[in-house]
């Protein structure tokens, strides 16, 4: 069984990819009992005809008992500046979760999808008390993926030319975009691109949701599909590798932090975090990410979290 906790745009429209997809049985809870169940009628008219799964909504957390995965992709509210405005509310919502989840779920894989994510994805990890590869922030996988459009767009190239495309650190203005490993059609991206041309890539990239929002009211298509990738790894024991945030332990001259890395997933969580060459200016750049979310991480600490 899968639970999604949010039944908004993200929390819905994974929903809908999981139920159309027949992977499992879904549990949707939300604060609001009725946007759950309306949310959980209308999808379920996307089960095909021959499923064995169902769908159904809640406000009761006992329902996610016997679930293998839960997703975490409810939110206080809109930010509009940045993405941890709200942090010290988030992070109280989060604890709530994390209580009920090892209440009633205590050892399902967690996948979080909610801002500030890698934040978020600490203290999850911290209040539920599960293996740290059991607690998964997705996030880079779509940051790398807004990458390889914008080259393409800058290069005009279809995107399946463009290889290599990777965000690593924060979910958030300190992201780490890495052009070092980038190939348009097997060349290097950096004989192809200048350096101003590189920096307003990276610039473009992080300020992506920003310029989307100018058009709509927020993204939820493709962080939707990118969280679906991996529940459809879990269940169907298909191995992915993606960046996604987790704990380090050591990783990356990293401790206590959680921030955006290049993962193997299996179906019990993260099997490997991969190790990638970075040049000295990413390797600095990701340093100081990593800094920004244990500054973040220590502020709510001493807020009294825990």
């Amino acid at each position: 069984m899968i639970s999604i906790i949010g039944s908004g745009l993200v929390g819905s429209s994974i929903a809908f990819l999981c139920a159309s997809q027949e992977l499992d049985d879904i549990v949707l809870v939300n604060r609001t009992k009725d946007k759950a169940v309306g949310k959980a009628l209308d999808i379920s008219n996307s089960i095909p005809s021959n499923s064995q799964f169902s769908i159904s909504g809640t406000d009761d957390w006992s329902k996610i008992s016997g679930s293998k995965i839960i997703v975490i992709a409810s939110s206080i509210g809109i930010y509009t500046n940045d993405r941890a405005e709200q942090i010290e509310l988030q992070v109280q919502m989060i604890k709530t979760i994390s209580e009920n989840i090892s209440k009633y779920c205590p050892n399902a894989i967690i996948l979080v999808v909610s801002n500030p994510l890698d934040v978020l994805t600490f203290f999850v990890q911290k209040f539920t008390n599960l293996p740290r590869f059991k607690v998964i922030g997705i996030a880079s996988s779509l940051d790398s993926s807004r990458l390889r459009y914008c080259i393409s767009k800058k290069i005009n190239v279809t995107q399946n030319l463009v290889t290599g495309s990777l965000v690593l650190g924060e979910h958030g203005d300190s992201m780490v975009p890495i052009f070092s490993n980038v190939k348009i059609s097997g060349k290097s991206v950096n004989q192809i691109l200048s350096q101003d041309e590189i920096d307003s890539i990276s610039s473009e990239v992080k300020q992506y949701w920003k310029t989307l929002r100018s058009f709509k009211t927020r993204s939820h298509c493709g962080i939707a599909k990118m969280t679906f990738d991996v529940i459809k790894s879990l269940v169907q024991s298909t191995p992915i590798e993606i960046p996604a945030s987790v704990v380090l332990c050591g990783e990356y001259d990293q401790n206590q932090v959680c921030i955006g890395v290049p993962v193997r997933i299996e179906s019990d969580g993260v099997s490997q975090i991969i190790l990638k060459n970075l040049s000295d200016n990413e390797q600095k750049l990701f340093e100081i990410s990593a800094s920004k979310i244990k500054c973040q991480i220590l502020s709510q600490i001493s807020k009294g979290t825990n």
